[in-house]
């Protein structure tokens, strides 16, 4: 939230400068996100009003004009704004100013008339982002004086993060409220801030859903006149907070919104037939908003209706049949309090975001109703020259929010800090937030104030005394026992290890969301149904992921849109089975490769920079297997997923139990995601890949012996099959199985294969003997024939 320095200070005596107000709002809870200037830095502009005005004598949308500063010679300015006119006080950027984007004033000749200096619009001053002409000045604005001083434009303006929590804190009153807490003094309210109603008829007003809306203000305003211009100072506050200017009403019922933080609605009084009624919507009844969306409500959405029909979404927007015109004479102003849980998710639901929305979702004080129309009047009634009915206030009180007292107790404020504090300064701080606090012999009972819906329970109230009293100021104090954190079973893989030895493989960490969007999640995942989220940050955003392939997938592209040619990317976390409302949390393991094989470098030529297949991302998860030391317990068995292509992927075993997947993405997916080499991806369960405590092996000091072997089987036996039987035939003296050749083609028969094996055989004890290493290659041969149909090529 965007908060003027200067605004704040008419409601609280600000005893830091706007640095210092920061930090100890950010000590505070509310972390200042940015401080910056009111406007961008320029130089050289000053008040000026034009004193003649004449036609270009070559052009016919420019005009020349005689601007007086005050003193001297008027100065002539050739101007094409549409709103140059005579007695308009303006900005004049005068010859050597230079304006924001280094833009320096010269004399210049336009058309072959003369100009020294340009009078200026808002968007050339940095005050807005557009503009249709010149800026204009109030016509008591100074002749002469620097425009960055008059319109005051070096005041830093502080940008606050404000939590979820705390929907009391997003105005201006609000952020004073802390201020007063932190400094023990009082907010005050500025001079004529209120204006109380006048005399005439009320528009009468029915709640028919009192849980939902309990209290309802509202005044008629009659003879407005809606084409008066907003105040300049009203404008600059406005855009200042990061709000844009529109009409009087609109921008005095967004004023008083950043100022005390209660939403306000006008309707235009004429469009209005009967009275207002407050009832919760009927199933599929339409509504057109202001933005022109149209909409088919729900049985718990709540509206504000005439006799004709909805006029309005409560506590998100009005509706477009009832909307201020121009030539609007006569509103009605609404200040309304709204229950959250009655406006909670709805605008999400809709697709819409509000600033309304986000404060009644978080609650607003109820009892400020009537004030904020009686600011909202004080400000009205001068820019519009209108006048007021009475301000009607119909409440449910049964339905009110009712705040019940906090128990706070001191030994529990003393373990949880830490600390003991003085009772008096414990007090002071409760009633500085505006509580009714009483003192009992063990501690406290505190009543909070309307506007905290987050004060709740003994910790809320320690809470805010820690940040009030200030951490800073809490001594620390040694552990009454040292803190030893029990050690990782020695069976659960570890994280980082598991990390590390991908990174050893090219790849690299990436975080992504546990929502993903439904749409891509579908596509690699038909039939497993994934967790839909009851308040979606976004559309595409809007389930829990079932795996860590969409996010993986969906970082890889970003990275190839970014013309990266070679993208290897692993993430550790949890992903989500389960249907329903139950879900099961499942750690994995997973990761993507795409792009060449290998990194770019001078010793490579074209030909070996092939895309990564298969059997690169298989032998990177068989490196990743080996950390566990039982890497003899994983099998790759060829299988088939609705994700991958068929027969370019397989399920990873261990000991015959399913623990994840391996494969190349479906081909249509990689048109339809729109990648340019089809990606690799793995995905394994954390708890199937438990290590294996390490065991002494004897390392053998007599030499190995090597054969060689290339048989002929069919294309449908395993590189696993063969390693399963020949390690069988050849009992524990096979210490290593090579694969160096795989040969398919002439000299073969269909359907079958050629692959070279190398044997490497140790002993522990002797020197194997050429007999021996025969035995065992005559006894690999026959039970290659025997169980897998092979033969020996020759």
């Amino acid at each position: 939230m965007k908060v003027p320095y200067d605004w704040l200070a008419e409601w609280v005596a600000l005893p830091w400068s706007a640095a210092e107000l920061g930090t100890r709002l950010t000590l505070a809870g509310f972390e200042l996100e940015s401080r910056e200037r009111a406007a961008p830095a320029f130089t050289g502009v000053v008040v000026a009003e034009i004193v003649t005005l004449a036609p270009h004598p070559q052009a016919d949308k420019l005009r020349v004009c005689q601007v007086s500063t005050g003193t001297g010679p008027a100065l002539q300015i050739v101007c094409g704004a549409p709103n140059a006119r005579l007695g308009l006080r303006t900005a004049l950027a005068q010859v050597g100013a230079t304006l924001p984007g280094d833009l320096r004033i010269k004399v210049a000749k336009l058309r072959g008339v003369e100009s020294r200096g340009m009078l200026a619009s808002a968007k050339e001053l940095g005050l807005a982002d557009a503009s249709s002409g010149i800026l204009e000045l109030s016509a008591d604005a100074p002749l002469g004086r620097s425009l960055r001083e008059y319109l005051e434009l070096d005041e830093e303006v502080l940008d606050f993060n404000i939590t979820p929590n705390r929907g009391d804190a997003m105005s201006v009153l609000g952020l004073a409220r802390e201020v007063a807490a932190l400094t023990q003094t009082r907010i005050r309210a500025p001079a004529g801030a209120f204006a109380p109603g006048g005399q005439g008829p009320v528009l009468p007003v029915t709640l028919e859903a009192p849980a939902a809306c309990p209290r309802f203000a509202g005044c008629i305003v009659r003879g407005i006149d809606n084409h008066a211009a907003t105040p300049l100072w009203m404008r600059e506050r406005l855009r200042r907070a990061g709000v844009r200017s529109i009409s009087p009403v609109v921008d005095v019922t967004n004023y008083v919104m950043l100022e005390l933080g209660q939403p306000m609605h006008a309707y235009d009084l004429a469009m209005l037939t009967g009275g207002i009624r407050v009832r919760m919507a009927q199933s599929g009844e339409a509504l057109r908003l202001l933005d022109g969306k149209d909409l088919r409500l729900e049985p718990d959405m709540l509206l504000i209706t005439d006799e004709a029909g909805p006029i309005g979404l409560a506590g998100i927007m009005g509706g477009e049949r009832s909307a201020v015109q121009p030539e609007t004479r006569d509103v009605f102003l609404e200040s309304a309090f709204f229950s959250p849980a009655a406006i909670l998710g709805r605008a999400r639901r809709l697709g819409l975001l509000t600033d309304a929305s986000q404060r009644f979702e978080r609650g607003v004080d109820p009892s400020g109703q009537a004030r904020a129309l009686e600011r909202a009047l004080s400000l009205l009634l001068p820019i519009t020259q209108s006048s007021a009915g009475p301000i009607e206030v119909v409440s449910a009180d049964d339905q009110l929010p009712r705040r019940p007292a906090v128990r706070l107790r001191a030994s529990q404020l003393r373990r949880l800090l830490g600390v003991e504090l003085p009772a008096a300064r414990v007090g002071a701080v409760l009633e500085g937030l505006g509580m009714q606090v009483r003192s009992d012999p063990q501690g406290w009972q505190a009543i909070p104030p309307p506007h905290r819906f987050d004060l709740n329970i003994e910790a809320d109230l320690i809470e805010e005394i820690a940040r009030l009293v200030g951490f800073d100021a809490i001594p620390e104090t040694d552990a009454i026992a040292p803190q030893r954190f029990r050690t990782l079973p020695a069976e659960v893989p570890d994280e980082a290890a598991l990390l590390a030895a991908l990174a050893q493989r090219g790849y690299q960490e990436a975080v992504t969301l546990a929502f993903v969007d439904p749409r891509l999640q579908t596509q690699l995942f038909p039939d497993t149904p994934g967790l839909q989220l009851a308040n979606p940050i976004s559309s595409d955003l809007a389930v829990m992921r079932v795996s860590l392939w969409p996010g993986l997938l969906r970082a890889a592209l970003e990275n190839q849109h970014r013309q990266q040619d070679r993208i290897r990317l692993c993430e550790h976390g949890t992903r989500f089975a389960g249907s329903g409302t139950q879900a099961l949390e499942v750690q994995s393991l997973a990761g993507i490769a795409c792009g060449s094989r290998l990194p770019e470098q001078w010793g490579l030529g074209p030909e070996a920079r092939v895309p990564v297949d298969f059997y690169d991302v298989k032998a990177d998860v068989m490196a990743l297997l080996r950390t566990t030391g039982d890497a003899d317990a994983f099998r790759f068995e060829p299988a088939v997923h609705p994700a991958l292509h068929p027969g370019r992927s397989a399920r990873v075993l261990r000991r015959g139990a399913a623990i994840g997947w391996i494969g190349e993405l479906h081909p249509k997916l990689v048109a339809s995601i729109d990648f340019t080499y089809p990606p690799v991806l793995f995905e394994l369960d954390v708890a199937g890949i438990p290590t294996r405590v390490p065991r002494y092996q004897e390392v053998s000091r007599f030499p190995q012996v090597r054969r060689d072997l290339a048989v002929v089987v069919d294309e449908s036996v395993t590189l696993s099959s063969l390693t399963e039987r020949v390690t069988l035939a050849t009992s524990n003296l096979l210490r290593e199985l090579r694969v160096f050749d795989v040969y398919r083609g002439p000299g073969l028969e269909q359907g079958r294969k050629s692959v070279a094996l190398g044997l490497i055989f140790q002993d522990i004890s002797r020197t194997l003997t050429d007999d021996d290493v025969e035995r065992l290659m005559a006894s690999v041969v026959a039970d290659l024939r025997e169980n897998l149909n092979a033969r020996i090529r020759e």
